[in-house]
């Protein structure tokens, strides 16, 4: 992937973007090749392949992209690949629509409804679909200041018995089942199909009473958010960031707090995983500010864990170990999850063990890592997803302390236990622990573990 098309003459686009980061070819190459290994890609550049783009060469493939958020990430503001002098795959409108937060709620329906009915039929191809992290500032600022102007205050919302509404949940509750079971690849069209055809219609629909319409808006968005989920555990990040920021909107229309503090939760996620940890912390921010007096501890918690893995992923590990204290006290709160909102009942204290297990792994903290990643292993048989990517992190504690052996037989496991669960959330977490066998690849035991590990992980960087 390191080729590219000839172009006629210098980049002089690039040449300017680049000079005003203060960039190095080499730290700039550095930068592409890691977003890009975040997204299970591999892409081999160095500093002579910065120089043969400015030299007017055009990079193949999704590099543009990557290059525009490497400098995006650098100037704190949005950088396209227009704007440096490269091209990417044509894209239909609705791609850079839905990263909009809209004023007018119906613009965001129809945005869904475009962006779900092309996902669907795939009649026409959506093209590139980048993940933009600067392109979160204006959600998130469009969100705290309708947070700051609503004078409501907030409650753990009802759900009314009965009626469409009810429905809806019951499919929600089917959903999240499917997911836990396997994977978000498999039911996201299911997902997707089911918001577009159904839930948009008896939003656009007039007639429908205050309340009632408030609970559909607030369904309507958990399943927008959904989508997003789904769409990150199918590797679709441009997309998974579409639909949380219009299920953010949709939110707004509902008002349920611990939701949107769950929808930002999951932006923070998706921030600090694909190598954006200060947007993550920031958004998990958002989220705390949203839901701390919507009366869900648990909900707390899990923006706090978020906040945890954003400082980790910096290595700022006195950041981490405050907000991984405030999530356990957070936790300690709770009065179970049948006084919590329907939205984070499935959070417990084996969710904060398995977050705070990445956490300690990500600051080389090993031994922390491995005692809370075993817990995690032991407590989620159930829950496959989860369960795959606590044993990859406890095969990375592992390896972090010098047993090799004991490491790559866990990965083993891990790699096992994916069968029937596709999910990119469980493959990434595989992947960094690939990630670090570089040092050992000599070893008999670790090109056997490759060899097994190729074809559900790709080829390795």
């Amino acid at each position: 992937m390191s080729g590219g098309t000839a172009r006629a003459g210098a980049n002089t686009a690039l040449q300017a973007v680049l000079k005003e980061a203060g960039c190095s070819h080499a730290a700039l190459a550095r930068r592409v090749v890691e977003l890009a290994h975040r997204q299970g890609m591999v892409m081999r550049y160095d500093k002579a392949s910065v120089t043969r783009w400015l030299q007017g060469m055009q990079p193949r493939g999704r590099a543009p992209e990557f290059i525009a958020a490497a400098l995006s990430d650098m100037l704190k503001r949005t950088v396209t690949p227009t704007d440096i002098g490269m091209t990417t795959a044509v894209q239909r409108p609705v791609v850079a629509r839905a990263l909009t937060y809209c004023e007018d709620v119906g613009e965001s329906l129809h945005t869904l409804a475009e962006l779900g009915s092309t996902a669907i039929s795939r009649r026409s191809l959506l093209g590139s679909v980048p993940f933009v992290a600067s392109a979160l500032v204006e959600p998130q600022r469009e969100w705290l200041l309708w947070l700051l102007e609503e004078e409501q205050a907030p409650t753990l919302a009802v759900v009314a018995g009965g009626g469409q509404v009810e429905q809806v949940y019951a499919m929600i509750a089917m959903f999240d089942q499917m997911d836990n079971t396997y994977g978000g690849v498999g039911v996201h069209t299911s997902i997707v199909n089911y918001l577009t055809i159904e839930v948009v219609p008896m939003l656009q629909k007039r007639g429908t009473a205050h309340h009632e319409r408030k609970q559909l808006f607030t369904s309507a968005a958990k399943l927008a958010a959904m989508a997003g989920w789904s769409s990150y555990d199918s590797a679709d990040y441009g997309l998974a960031q579409r639909h949380m920021i219009q299920a953010l909107r949709l939110c707004r229309e509902g008002g349920d707090r611990v939701l949107g503090g769950q929808i930002l939760a999951g932006l923070s996620h998706l921030c600090t995983s694909l190598g954006h940890p200060q947007e993550g912390v920031a958004l998990a921010r958002a989220g705390l500010a949203t839901a701390k007096s919507a009366g869900s501890p648990l909900g707390l918690m899990r923006l706090h864990a978020m906040a945890a893995r954003g400082h980790a992923s910096l290595g700022d590990g006195r950041a981490a170990t405050t907000a991984l204290h405030a999530a356990t006290n957070a936790l300690d709160q709770s009065r179970g999850a049948s006084q919590e909102s329907v939205w984070v009942r499935f959070l417990d204290a084996h969710y904060l063990e398995a977050e705070a297990a990445l956490c300690h792994r990500d600051l080389g903290e090993a031994a922390s890592a491995e005692r809370l990643a075993e817990a995690s292993v032991d407590a989620n048989a159930e829950r496959r997803r989860r369960q795959a990517i606590s044993r990859s992190v406890l095969a990375t504690a592992r390896l972090q302390q010098g047993r090799l052996d004991e490491a790559l037989g866990t990965a083993t496991r891990a790699l096992d236990g994916l069968e029937g669960v596709h999910s990119e959330r469980s493959v990434q977490a595989l992947r960094d622990f690939r990630l670090r066998l570089v040092p050992h690849q000599q070893e008999p035991s670790v090109r056997e573990f490759e060899r097994r590990a190729k074809p559900v992980l790709g080829v390795s960087a």
